[in-house]
Parts: structure tokens; C-alpha cells; sequence
């Protein structure tokens, strides 16, 4: 089975988003990058399932600017077997990414496609539906256990009301979700390891996409400041607060 796994290059999740003085887009001159969390639930999911024997290669995909390289090294160290980006330096929807992630699977042909349920960006988690209605796979959405029985995938998905088990048909694409799996390290013998891995970059015109969108971003603004909050001496105090200043009740 070979596995396509998607990473994104976004702001690292400890460092703390600022907002650019024309309020144009979020500040990322200067600013840690990593792999977005999510991604690396499904990388880890894909190193298992060739562990187990399951998955015999795995391709890591990443959509974005040239320094995406280094997330993909990130997952080729951490045990991705070869990786392809295709660069572009645009600001790509969730649909433009869906449209090049459909490309390269019809050019690798994998049986299993795995993403993160979410990026910590844009939070759209939209890219995998978005791929599955694209490309005609089954989806099996908020994965918090992946199995494969008798040739099909077997997910349980998180859902308002617990658990949901759903068995799919391969190819299938699955989105992760916090519960699956704790990620692993990479070690330093493999972090040089993954330096000599093939890494192949094409570009949306080469896979024969437009990522024009219909989109666009108007404003970008940080959230409002919140005032500090204030004791009181006795619950009538708080109702009197409650409905005259907050004017909640």
C-alpha cells in the first residue's frame, strides 16, 4: 500500500501571531516555522502503519514557498521514504490545495492519502473533504483510530455524540484528529538520513492546475484586547454588575 501523506509549513504553535501594521496579513518575517501539529499526527500514523507492515511506501506532499523543503525533510526524517513540493508563493484556498493534492495522487496513485484534520492557520479543515469529493475516495473524517481489515480501512471518528466506525474502500482518504497518536522525534541519524532522500519539486503549472481563487482576503485584525477582571464583595454586587455594566442579564 503506499501511503500520500500532505504537511504544511505554518507559524510555529509556541510563538505568539502578530498581525502586520497594515493589517494586510499575519507578520511571518523573522518568525519560527514548523510543520503544522496535525500533520505530524498523520505522518506518525503513516510511519506506524509501515511498521506494521501495511504501508510499503510513503510519500510526503507539501503546497507552498521553498522553504516548505524543510517540513518535508521533517517528514522524511521522521520516516517518510521521498517527498514532493510543489511551490507556489501564492496564498492558496483550501479548493486550490485540494486541486494539486488531486493531481499528484493521480500521478503517484496511492491507496491511502492521510492529512491533518485542520491547519493552525486558517483552522478551515476543509483540504480533505474538499480532496475526497474531487477525486471520488472514500473520506473517513476526525480519525481517532485507523485499522486495515480484509483490504479496507476501518476509522472511528470523533463526533458531537462520541464515536462513529466507519469501513471504507481503498483508496480512501483520512483526516486526523488529536486523539490518534502522539508523534515521535526524529533522531539525528535520521534527520542526516533524510538529507539524501529524493525530494522532487513541481509547480502548479506543471501538474496542470490553476489556483486562481475566488477569494480574498480584505483585513486581518488581532484579537481585542480583553479588560481585566474585577472581585466583588457579595452576589447582589455581581447581579448589579452583571446587568447594569456587562449588561448580560
Amino acid at each position: 500500500m503506499k501511503v500520500l501523506v500532505a504537511v504544511k509549513r505554518v507559524v510555529d504553535y509556541n510563538v505568539k501571531v502578530r498581525v502586520k501594521p497594515d493589517n494586510s496579513a499575519v507578520e511571518l518575517a523573522n518568525v519560527k516555522m514548523s510543520m503544522n501539529p496535525f500533520c505530524e499526527i498523520a505522518v506518525e500514523e503513516a510511519v506506524r502503519l509501515k511498521e506494521r507492515g501495511i504501508a510499503t511506501e510513503i510519500v510526503a506532499v507539501s503546497v507552498g514557498p521553498t522553504q516548505a523543503q524543510e517540513q518535508l525533510r521533517t517528514a522524511l526524517a521522521l520516516g517518510a521514504d521521498r517527498a514532493i513540493l510543489v511551490e507556489s508563493s501564492e496564498e492558496l484556498s483550501s479548493l486550490a490545495v485540494a486541486k494539486l493534492l488531486k493531481a499528484v495522487a493521480d500521478k503517484e496513485q496511492p491507496q491511502l492519502v492521510i492529512l491533518g484534520k485542520q491547519s493552525i492557520d486558517s483552522d478551515n479543515n476543509q483540504t480533505g473533504q474538499m480532496l475526497a469529493a474531487l477525486g471520488g475516495f472514500a473520506q473517513g473524517t476526525f480519525a481517532s483510530k485507523v485499522e486495515v481489515e480484509d483490504g479496507k480501512l476501518k476509522v472511528i471518528r470523533e463526533i458531537d455524540g462520541g464515536l462513529q466506525t466507519v469501513v471504507l474502500n481503498l483508496p480512501a482518504v483520512v483526516t486526523t484528529d488529536l486523539r490518534l497518536n502522539e508523534p515521535r522525534y526524529a533522531s539525528l541519524p535520521n534527520i542526516m538520513k533524510a538529507k539524501k532522500k529524493p525530494l522532487e519539486t513541481l509547480t502548479p503549472g506543471a501538474l496542470g492546475v490553476s489556483t486562481g481563487s475566488t477569494l480574498k482576503t480584505l483585513k486581518v485584525e488581532a484579537p481585542a484586547a480583553r479588560s481585566a477582571g474585577i472581585k466583588v464583595g457579595s452576589v447582589a454586587e455581581l447581579v448589579e454588575k452583571l446587568k447594569n455594566e456587562a449588561k448580560v442579564i
